[in-house]
């Protein structure tokens, strides 16, 4: 029988476990316990330290002496403050894209909203679609990038990561199914190629909140607020 080298066993259990973190398959605060996770994919406790620590460094589990990792607890302080920061820079950055993008923004703008309009967020089985993501990180990636600086993309990008687990917690927890996300994206489209600045950057901003706002009211009426633990 041909063992799997370590490393291919390491970054099996990562992306396994980040798959299920992104999923909602664990809850926020939940404790990783190391040993049913060996237990669970076949692997040295070693072997699963080094994916839950990778999965720390992305933000995904906290890694603390007394407890070892858990995963991120849901704080509507850093939710709101992560949000308030979101809308501070990616509005900034738009702005610049619509006053710098040149004919080749605008074809990628357009592009990447062709393929994010086609990509469903709900798969037939009622999962949720990984494809829908990296379309929509693509469009808001490509409404950004004729900003012309390569440090303030790289901020927005940061701060979208940083919010990409309370996006997946707002998808499997809060009740805001009647959102008509494809339109908000569609008139983002439209703004963009337009020029209008002003309207799609109150618009960037409320779409930006909305998921935030949907989850931190989930929160304070489920007691999942750790801010103030």
């Amino acid at each position: 029988m041909v063992t799997k080298p370590t490393a291919s066993r390491t970054e099996e259990v990562f992306e396994t476990l980040r798959a299920d973190l992104l999923g909602g398959r664990f809850e926020p605060g939940q404790r990783m316990k190391s040993q049913e996770l060996s237990t669970r994919f076949g692997v040295s406790m070693s072997v699963v330290r080094e994916a839950l620590t990778r999965l720390a460094e992305q933000g995904l589990l906290v890694s603390t002496p007394q407890r070892g990792f858990t995963v991120r607890p849901l704080s509507v302080d850093d939710l709101a403050d992560l949000t308030k920061v979101r809308v501070q820079i990616e509005s900034l950055a738009l702005r610049q894209s619509f006053e710098l993008g040149d004919l080749s923004w605008e074809t990628s703008v357009l592009g990447t909203h062709h393929t994010l309009e086609r990509t469903p967020v709900i798969l037939e089985d009622g999962s949720y679609n990984e494809d829908w993501t990296l379309a929509h990180r693509d469009f808001h990636r490509a409404l950004l990038a004729g900003c012309g600086s390569p440090r303030l993309e790289a901020i927005a990008t940061s701060l979208r990561d940083s919010a990409e687990l309370y996006r997946r917690w707002y998808w499997a927890l809060a009740d805001d199914h009647q959102r008509d996300i494809a339109g908000e994206h569609r008139r983002l489209k439209d703004f963009a190629l337009n020029r209008d600045a002003d309207q799609a950057a109150e618009l960037l901003g409320a779409h930006i909140e909305r998921a935030p706002r949907a989850l931190i009211a989930y929160a304070q009426e489920n007691g999942l607020d750790s801010s103030f633990a």
